[in-house]
């Protein structure tokens, strides 16, 4: 028998993690060097005249009479805004006519409560992330002011939105900093961080989150820890910070855990993701069963399971595909009106620019092909339209 050592599991997944890390940190320094940051592209004059409510002829002419912030002007004549001074035309256009102050600055006003919006499933795959991502970015360039937590270990949003788990976080950077049961514990507001897009912010997320599902039975046996039970610590963090937001986006783990349960009893409604395949489907089930139990038990404790609206969201929906229209048929017959209307379609162009960490959102029209670009962006914004409908239905808006 030879001499050669054979490295236990532990020893050699840590030795295949650091290698992958180092990896990751090269390439990274490759792509963004250590000075540089995420940015967000301009919008052309015609883009920001659109996203106001105001003709480009009418924008042109507050450039040309030095009124609200004023663009950048090329060689050849055209004007584009940074979404910042979008949203300064924004405050400037509810300013001069006050009486239409909710078409052009749409922020929730006296008596309408935050939103927060719990995006979950239990199974990988079905585009909870994307859709997180997306609703985000979306909700923040119609002008709302959106905080968007990552509370997946994996911290794939996080990574999107420009911030790197590995290298850019701390200890008590992550919700899990608000939300601990040690006196390590520090306000929501200082672990929330601005990212490159305007109006929205980031409650990043990184494998610390794991302590919290690690550290809640402890607590939960230790009955002379004092603090709130874990079904309301998420809310009570988000409540701290209220008066900055309209909405709240929350990113839930792909399990369902005490970050997941405390993110559903502090959400005022879901969005419930699946990819229409049988195997998808059937894990759904099994997803809303283990839920209805679980939550059961944390309403006969005192959770708060009063929600504005639940909506399932089809994903990656390949409309040509016979087994996937049936089971989006299935769907729709039991659960009627709580499916959302539109799907958001399996579309290259939304892979393509997420290997970039981007979004449809954040891309040059001319970087995908135009007309896959349209067909992917219209079902991304078809979808967040009836979110952002049902939001409004909850503030009581027409």
């Amino acid at each position: 028998m030879d001499n050669i050592s054979v490295s236990t599991t532990d020893v050699r997944i840590e030795r295949h993690a650091n290698q992958l890390s180092r990896q990751l940190k090269l390439l990274r320094d490759k792509l963004f060097p250590p000075l540089s940051q995420k940015t967000l592209r301009t919008f052309s004059s015609g883009e920001a005249a659109q996203m106001i409510g105001v003709s480009d002829g009418y924008l042109r002419q507050l450039s040309l009479d030095g009124k609200g912030p004023q663009p950048d002007l090329a060689q050849n004549g055209r004007r584009s805004y940074t979404l910042g001074q979008i949203n300064e035309l924004r405050q400037y256009m509810a300013k001069l006519k006050p009486k239409d102050a909710l078409s052009y600055q749409p922020w929730r006003r006296p008596g309408e409560k935050l939103q927060t919006v719990a995006v979950t499933n239990f199974k990988g795959g079905s585009a909870k992330t994307t859709t997180t991502l997306y609703l985000a970015q979306y909700l923040a360039l119609a002008g709302y002011r959106v905080l968007a937590i990552d509370l997946d270990p994996q911290a794939s949003l996080s990574s999107m939105l420009g911030v790197q788990p590995e290298f850019d976080l701390s200890e008590g950077d992550t919700l899990y900093g608000a939300i601990r049961y040690d006196a390590g514990r520090k306000p929501l507001k200082e672990i929330v961080r601005k990212t490159y897009f305007d109006g929205l912010d980031l409650v990043p997320g990184n494998l610390e989150l794991m302590e919290f599902e690690h550290e809640t039975p402890r607590a939960l046996n230790d009955r002379q820890r004092p603090g709130e039970l874990f079904f309301r610590r998420v809310g009570i963090a988000i409540a701290e910070v209220e008066a900055d937001y309209d909405i709240v986006v929350i990113d839930c783990p792909p399990q369902l855990g005490y970050l997941t349960l405390g993110a559903v009893c502090a959400a005022t409604s879901l969005l419930i993701t699946i990819h229409p395949q049988m195997v998808d489907v059937a894990s759904m089930s099994q997803f809303l069963l283990m839920t209805s139990d679980l939550l059961s038990v944390v309403r006969r404790a005192g959770g708060d399971l009063q929600h504005d609206f639940i909506k399932y969201v089809v994903t990656r929906h390949e409309p040509f595909d016979a087994p996937q229209s049936q089971i989006v048929a299935l769907l729709r017959s039991l659960f009627s009106d709580d499916v959302l209307t539109a799907t958001i379609l399996k579309s290259t162009a939304i892979a393509d620019v997420g290997l970039t960490k981007q979004t449809l959102y954040e891309i040059e029209k001319g970087q995908v092909r135009r007309s896959t670009y349209d067909r992917a962006l219209e079902s991304v914004n078809a979808a967040n339209g009836e979110v952002l409908a049902g939001i409004h239905k909850a503030w009581g808006r027409a």
